[in-house]
């Protein structure tokens, strides 16, 4: 979605909008102004799908459904179709077509009740090396997909958890080889009953100061429905995820895939987002993300978007 997912673009729309980049066999293409004008931004109390969760937009908030986010992942921004979400948050003063544009990609890992016991107990700095050497070697696959390697630079935020409402987050900075700019993504995880509500969020590391203070917003609007709160939780009858918090900063459900096997399509899903479909923006993407060929982007299993 952003800029590495983590970016999103620079441009005044006031004037000559670009043409979006809709399916290719339709003509003519739309504006963007009329490319916008199909969204449905809803505001307020939003339910998400499945009535899994409530967001509770303030003002400054709009939200789309899936439907709608993908077709702002797909036809505005070029992304390759079938990315599975609950929707997307996006700041309502800003146009989501612009280089200042950004969002917040909602999905859910139903993976179990994740327990939070070793949230004291870990090592930050040793979980950034053993990720970063992780890395080093899944970008060996990435070169063989026609992906350029990608280096974690480091924690744009230190992970930190909450243990009274049950929500961790944390950013990095990450880097993409051949790109000018350093990508910033920024994560937020809402534990619940039986999963996990994922909020990722892209943009330039210029624009962490602005992200960390929306996101934190993000953080408090956000909250699981009656029934599915992590203090629903029913040890005689729920399933417990086989990973912990550690595994959710290190790339979810790492324990099922090896430490690093969720991280990379992750990393995948989050270059995807980065491709915008309006031309004079996209080419300030490709600083950020590299070559037209990442239009290949992976499926991804979507865990917002690094």
């Amino acid at each position: 979605m952003r800029r590495f997912i983590a970016a999103l673009l620079s441009l005044s729309l006031t004037a000559a909008l670009p043409a979006v980049a809709v399916a290719a066999d339709e003509a003519p293409k739309m504006t963007a102004q009329q490319f916008l004008a199909t969204l449905t931004f809803r505001e307020g109390k939003i339910k998400l799908p499945g009535d899994i969760a409530t967001l509770d937009l303030p003002a400054n908030f709009r939200y789309l459904d899936p439907a709608d986010a993908g077709k702002l992942l797909t036809e505005g921004w070029g992304n390759p179709p079938g990315a599975k979400t609950l929707g997307m948050i996006l700041p309502a003063d800003v146009n989501p077509l612009s280089a200042a544009g950004w969002g917040v990609i909602v999905t859910y890992d139903k993976d179990g009740h994740v327990k939070d016991d070793d949230a004291d107990k870990i090592n930050y700095t040793d979980l950034l090396k053993e990720i970063q050497e992780a890395m080093v070697e899944n970008n060996k696959t990435r070169k063989e997909q026609g992906y350029a390697p990608m280096t974690l630079v480091g924690w744009a935020e230190q992970p930190s958890y909450d243990k009274g409402q049950h929500k961790l987050y944390w950013a990095k900075e990450l880097h993409t080889d051949g790109d000018k700019d350093n990508g910033l993504n920024y994560n937020i995880r809402v534990l619940g009953r039986e999963g996990v509500l994922v909020l990722n969020a892209v943009s330039g590391m210029e624009q962490i100061a602005q992200i960390k203070t929306e996101m934190k917003k993000v953080t408090g609007f956000t909250e699981f429905t009656p029934g599915n709160r992590y203090t629903d939780f029913n040890a005689s009858t729920d399933k417990v995820a086989e990973y912990g918090l550690a595994a959710l900063v290190a790339g979810g459900v790492a324990a099922k895939l090896g430490f690093f096997g969720k991280i990379f399509a992750v990393l995948l899903a989050l270059k995807k987002f980065i491709l915008i479909g309006v031309a004079a923006v996209g080419s300030w993407l490709y600083k950020l993300f590299g070559r037209k060929r990442e239009e290949k982007a992976a499926a991804v299993d979507l865990s917002k978007p690094e």
